[in-house]
């Protein structure tokens, strides 16, 4: 069974789907550690984490798909990949979701922003025609073949032409092909609740970046509005950099890390990266 068909099989569960961003292989294996039955890239984190910079379209389709396929290796759960804007037109979205399949990934974000793209919760988007992304879900539709990858379209819509425009798109895009809708960054419950009554019968996407747009509601409340995923693309991102900061002024004014709290201990740390399996290996291979 691929990796496209787990995931849908979970989205067939009446249950939401809680699905926590990653951006290495490392987070990912935690993740599946603790019971996470999928995970999710975000361009956001890749960006920060590969190249120190924001989210401002500066991560290529080559660094995304080396990164992203690194991390859909390294774990036996469902792997959601966000590839930005496909990287072009329609015949590169035909590429980028080949290259995807061929990597494992068990379903893409693709937006409809212009690009350079922005993160979703940034000001200053601007989106393509909608006919143009029409295009692109139905050539990613058309890409997939048999694989079973689930396509999920993204509109940035809302902050631009407003929500009924973001609405008028996310039909539109349903009808082109794809599998699940991910109207980004709505700004109230309000809307969270008219995005849920619009399409009644599509899975739909809450994205809650802590700080971002969209009010923080709990997985439970998302549920009951009629969401069928809630991401939470940034949380580690967020948490990591303030334990690892932490750390480093730690080191800097003690000069020592005794007693520095939130360490994992090195035998667990080796057992979360397999040197016990390798080294038994590599006995048996003497």
């Amino acid at each position: 069974m691929s990796s496209g068909q787990k995931l849908r099989q979970l989205l067939a569960r009446p249950e939401i789907i809680v699905i926590p961003g990653v951006y290495d292989c490392l987070g990912a294996k935690l993740a599946e550690q603790q019971g996470f039955e999928v995970v999710a890239t975000s361009g956001f984190g890749i960006a920060a984490s590969v190249l120190g910079l924001p989210d401002y379209g500066f991560v290529t389709a080559t660094e995304m798909l080396y990164s992203v396929g690194r991390i859909a290796q390294s774990i036996n759960i469902p792997l959601i990949a966000d590839l930005d804007t496909g990287y072009g037109n329609a015949l590169n979205v035909i590429r980028t979701i080949k290259d995807a399949v061929q990597l494992g990934v068990a379903g893409v974000l693709l937006e409809d922003q212009e690009w350079p793209k922005k993160c979703g919760h940034f000001e200053g988007k601007r989106v393509i025609p909608q006919a143009e992304h029409v295009g692109k879900i139905r050539a990613a539709v058309a890409a997939r073949g048999d694989s079973g990858l689930v396509i999920i379209a993204r509109t940035d819509a809302r902050a631009p032409l407003g929500l009924e425009e973001a609405i008028a798109r996310g039909r539109a895009y349903i009808a082109a092909g794809a599998d699940i809708l991910f109207v980004e960054a709505p700004q109230s419950v309000e809307e969270l609740k008219a995005i849920a009554a619009a399409f009644p019968d599509v899975p739909l996407v809450a994205n809650i970046v802590e700080g971002g747009r969209t009010p923080q509601l709990s997985t439970v409340e998302l549920q009951k509005l009629g969401f069928k995923i809630a991401f939470f693309p940034l949380t580690a991102l967020l948490a990591v950099t303030q334990v690892m900061n932490t750390c480093f002024g730690h080191l800097k004014e003690q000069g020592t890390t005794a007693n520095l709290p939130n360490l994992v201990n090195f035998q667990d740390f080796q057992e979360l990266v397999g040197v016990p399996k390798y080294l038994q290996m590599e006995q048996d291979f003497k």
